[in-house]
C-alpha cells in the first residue's frame, strides 16, 4: 500500500516539480511506514527519482499521451493508484494537475486538497496545511475519505534528497474511451525558461510604454536565467503573448524571486504572484499598490535602472565564473 506520486514530465524530461512532489511523497510514506511509487508518462529520466525516495516507478509509454489530456492522464494515475492499492496520491499544483485532479478525485472517490504547503500534521485522518484566500491565510484541512489526493504548492516543500534503490517497470493500463478531446497543436516558448519551471520571473507592465521596450527585460531575464512575464493589460494590448500573462486571471506564480517592472499592482495581479518568496518592484509611482506587497522596492525609472542592473549582474557573473 505505497504512497503514489504522479511526476510530471515534458518531452521525456522530468519537470522541476517532479522532484518536489517525490520528496513530499517520501515524507508522507515515512509517516505511514510505507514506500513510494511514482507513475510517469513518457519520461526518460525515471532513474533520477530514486534520489528523492521513490522505490518503484511505473513507466507509461504511450504516443497518444505526448500532449496533456486531463481525462486520459487522470485515467492513468487512477489505474496506478488502484494497482498499487494507494490510499494517498500526491500531485503538484501545476495548471495541468489542477485540471486533472477533480477528475481523478471523482474516479477514486477521494478527497482532494490543493495548495498544500507542509507535510501532513496528522495521518489519521490525513491533515494538511494549505494556503487559502489567494495566499493571504492558511487552513488546516482534514481529509476524511478513505483515499486522499494532496496537491503540493509549488516551491513550498522543496526537493529533499533521499537515495533509495529503485525498480522501473512498464505500465500499460487500459484507458478506454478517454480521448474525446484531442490537442492538435501546443505552442510553447522555446529556448528559454518557462514561467512554470523558473526560479526567477521578470515581469513587465504598461509602464514600459510599448512592446519595443521589452528587449531590456529579456536581457535582464537572460542574465538571471529567468522567465519573462507580463501583466494582463500588456497581454490584452497584444504587446506580449497571453501565455506570459501572470496573475489571478492568468498564470499564478510561486517563484523564489519575482521582479515587477512598471507594474502598478492590481489586486488580481498581486493575488496571482503572492506565493512568490521574494518580490521586487521597480516603478516611478511611489503610490503604486505593489510597493505595499513587495519585499523590496525602488522608486525609479525602469529605462535607467534595468539596463544598469543588467550590466552590473553581467560584471558580477564574469568575476565569479
Amino acid at each position: 500500500m505505497s504512497v503514489l506520486v504522479y511526476t510530471e514530465s515534458e518531452k521525456g524530461k522530468l519537470k522541476k516539480n517532479a522532484y518536489e512532489t517525490a520528496s513530499y511523497a517520501a515524507a508522507v510514506a515515512e509517516m505511514l511506514g510505507t514506500s513510494v511509487t511514482a507513475v510517469t508518462i513518457n519520461s526518460n529520466e525515471n532513474e533520477a527519482l530514486g534520489n528523492y525516495g521513490v522505490g518503484k516507478v511505473l513507466n507509461v509509454k504511450n504516443g497518444e499521451l505526448e500532449t496533456f489530456n486531463a481525462k486520459a492522464f487522470a485515467a492513468v494515475v487512477a489505474a496506478a493508484a488502484i494497482a498499487e492499492n494507494s490510499s494517498v496520491v500526491v500531485l503538484s499544483s501545476s495548471a495541468d494537475t489542477k485540471f486533472m485532479a477533480p477528475i481523478l478525485a471523482g474516479t477514486l472517490q477521494a478527497g482532494y486538497v490543493p495548495n498544500v504547503v507542509e507535510a501532513p500534521s496528522g495521518t489519521d485522518p490525513i491533515t494538511v496545511k494549505r494556503s487559502v484566500f489567494t495566499n493571504k491565510g492558511f487552513a488546516h484541512t482534514k481529509i476524511s475519505t478513505e483515499k486522499a489526493i494532496i496537491g503540493v504548492s509549488n516551491n513550498a516543500f522543496g526537493s529533499v534528497e533521499k537515495k533509495v534503490e529503485t525498480t522501473i517497470s512498464d505500465f500499460a493500463p487500459s484507458l478506454g474511451d478517454v480521448f474525446g478531446t484531442k490537442a492538435t497543436e501546443v505552442d510553447k516558448v522555446q529556448g528559454k525558461a518557462t514561467i512554470a519551471d523558473a526560479d526567477i520571473v521578470v515581469s513587465g507592465g504598461r509602464g514600459l510604454k510599448g512592446p519595443e521596450h521589452w528587449g531590456m527585460l529579456e536581457e535582464l531575464a537572460d542574465v538571471l536565467g529567468a522567465a519573462t512575464a507580463c501583466s494582463k493589460p500588456v497581454s490584452d494590448l497584444g504587446w506580449r503573448p497571453h501565455g506570459e500573462h501572470v496573475g489571478q486571471t492568468g498564470k499564478p506564480v510561486a517563484t523564489n524571486l519575482y521582479i515587477a517592472i512598471g507594474i502598478s499592482g492590481a489586486i488580481q495581479h498581486l493575488a496571482g504572484v503572492s506565493a512568490s518568496k521574494t518580490k521586487v518592484v521597480i516603478n516611478t509611482d511611489p503610490e503604486a499598490p505593489f510597493f505595499k506587497a513587495a519585499d523590496y522596492g525602488m522608486v525609479a525609472d525602469a529605462f535607467e535602472v534595468v539596463p544598469e542592473l543588467t550590466e552590473k549582474l553581467r560584471e558580477f557573473k564574469a568575476q565569479n565564473s
